[in-house]
């Protein structure tokens, strides 16, 4: 609730009429803190300062500023900036709702733009929709613009964070880099003390509180291939896999968080990898249209055998011990 003299209040008033197009009276009022007359009175106020305050009667009416008003330049809060970077990256879903970051911030941006360009904006805002992504993860834009604050200032930082298994640490990191990778946001960083490179998800982050430590960041680093490169290794199940592609083949056929790609010939690729999900390791290697053979991982090599009998099913061979296609299944599922 706003304190303080009537023109403090009337100010309040114009950037709740400024952020809130159509907002009623009775509504301005309980944002104030007063009763509905007081809330006319500081809209009065405001015409007196020359500030053109339009009002609308019936079901869609309110108050909202008229298009001679010139404000100061747009000022976005660092929270709203982001969300709208976010918003570009992935397709945030909630650009028409004026309750969110994003909403909010695209409505200011509207509300500054020439009549004719406003309309056709505010028409896509309402009436596009995306699909949303089922594998993205939206984290809190608030949560975000602390990390992301935390990284270009060099500053030590303590993490609230929840893993995959639904257990909670407090961490002290180093945070490096905020990256984005298929909808889903990291934080690599540097684990305090043991100096272990780690990769948070920023969606299970649920708290940063920035240390008085500052650090010196690794220079001449490629956040997107660093991230890969930690996402490949140092899971649950590891596995080696023999491809009969040259590597440059198999760098375009795979994505990179299968693991790292070592070339035993001009013909002959390895894929040295880990992962926690065998099944959907194996899946990706499916992408592979080259002859390959698991040739070390248990796990991963009874995760494509498994995808090898259930493509067989589908394909209407289904329950085959021992025939070419299930010879071929188990070729690809032992090593030599």
């Amino acid at each position: 609730m706003p304190s303080g003299s009537p023109t403090a209040r009337a100010l309040v008033a114009l950037e709740l009429i400024e952020r809130r197009p159509g907002i009623t009276a009775p509504d301005l009022a309980r944002r104030l803190g007063v009763t509905d007359r007081a809330a006319r009175r500081y809209v009065a106020t405001l015409r007196e300062a020359g500030i053109p305050v339009e009002a609308s009667r019936g079901r869609d009416g309110g108050y909202r500023l008229g298009r001679g008003l010139r404000l100061p330049p747009l000022h976005f809060g660092g929270s709203e900036a982001l969300a709208l970077v976010m918003a570009a990256l992935d397709g945030h879903h909630d650009v028409a709702d004026p309750e969110s970051l994003v909403g909010a911030a695209i409505a200011r941006i509207l509300r500054a733009l020439p009549a004719s360009v406003a309309a056709q904006a505010d028409s896509m805002r309402r009436s596009a929709t995306s699909v949303p992504d089922r594998a993205a993860a939206r984290p809190d834009p608030e949560i975000t613009a602390a990390l992301v604050g935390v990284c270009s200032e060099s500053r030590l930082a303590r993490l609230n964070y929840t893993t995959e298994a639904g257990r909670r640490l407090e961490v002290e990191v180093e945070p490096w880099f905020v990256v984005v990778r298929h909808g889903r946001w990291y934080l690599l960083c540097r684990l305090l003390p043991t100096h272990d490179v780690r990769a948070y998800r920023v969606d299970r982050v649920s708290a940063v509180t920035p240390l008085a430590g500052r650090f010196d960041p690794p220079r001449g680093v490629d956040p997107v291939a660093l991230l890969e490169s930690h996402l490949a290794s140092g899971w649950a199940y590891g596995a080696v896999i023999i491809i009969d592609a040259p590597i440059g083949e198999v760098s375009r056929w795979l994505p990179t968080h299968l693991g790292r790609l070592e070339a035993l010939d001009d013909h002959t690729t390895r894929l040295v990898g880990s992962t926690s999900d065998p099944a959907m390791y194996a899946q990706g290697l499916a992408y592979c249209p080259a002859p390959f053979r698991v040739q070390d991982g248990d796990e991963v090599r009874a995760a494509v055998l498994n995808l090898g009998q259930r493509l067989l099913a589908a394909g209407g061979i289904s329950g085959a011990t021992g025939g070419p296609m299930t010879d071929q299944c188990a070729r690809v599922s032992r090593a030599d």
